[in-house]
Formats: C-alpha cells, sequence, structure tokens
C-alpha cells in the first residue's frame, strides 16, 4: 500500500546523491511472490498498478519489478542499494551479502514515524 512514507524513503534516497547524473532505481515486489510468501495478504493494487503509481512520483527515474530480491538485484546495473530498517528478511540478508561481496554500498533508510501500511490498513478498517 502506497503511503507518504513511502514517497519520503525515495525522496530521502534521492537527497542522499544529489549529483544530477545520479538516478533511482525502486524495485516493487510482484505480487504473486508476495502472496507466496505471505498468503491471505489482500492485495489492494496489482504489480502493474503499483509499478505505474512509484513511477509516476518525482524522486523516482526508474521502476522495475522483483521476485526475489537477492537474485534479481544481480540483474540490476546500480552502486548504492537502499533499503529500510525492516527488510531484513532472509532475501534481504543474502541481497546485502551480495551488495557487499561486489563493492556495492548498503544504505539503511529510516522509517517515516507515525505511519505504515500496517497501520493504514488497520485504520481502515475501523472506518
Amino acid at each position: 500500500m502506497l503511503h507518504i512514507g513511502h514517497i519520503l524513503l525515495f525522496k530521502h534516497a534521492k537527497d542522499l546523491f544529489p549529483d544530477e547524473t545520479c538516478k533511482l532505481i525502486v524495485a516493487v515486489q510482484d505480487g504473486d511472490y508476495i502472496l507466496k510468501y505471505k498468503p491471505g495478504t489482500k492485495m489492494i493494487y496489482t504489480t502493474e498498478e503499483r509499478l505505474f503509481m512509484v513511477s509516476t512520483i518525482k524522486y523516482v527515474d526508474e521502476v522495475v519489478s522483483y521476485r526475489d530480491v537477492d537474485v534479481d538485484i544481480q540483474n540490476i546495473d546500480f552502486d548504492v542499494f537502499a533499503k529500510g530498517p525492516d527488510q531484513n528478511h532472509p532475501g534481504f540478508q543474502r541481497a546485502v551479502e551480495w551488495c557487499t561481496a561486489h563493492g556495492r554500498e548498503v544504505v539503511i533508510i529510516p522509517r517515516t514515524e507515525g505511519i505504515s501500511s500496517t497501520m493504514l490498513r488497520k485504520y481502515s478498517k475501523t472506518r
């Protein structure tokens, strides 16, 4: 569920490297893979809709879809891997290990306090 916290995360990532030649590539997880690992998750938007929404954000230069972050990261040309502090499941751990082994910098961008997809889902159920 796209929310202000995501947009601020993209802005923060873009602001880390203000050089005009730097571009921000955002990876959106494929909905089928989300359902594979989190069965029963209610998908509000399709993968294509989420890719489109993220692509319209002014801080984002490119959007790609991924299935397994540790595998798909190897097919993207990048210098810095930015992730949130809660992205620490085994796939992300392997992605960080791959980055370290291949000279890619890893940056952890803090969450926006007071907002999360989980919080929004709970809020929407009370309305």
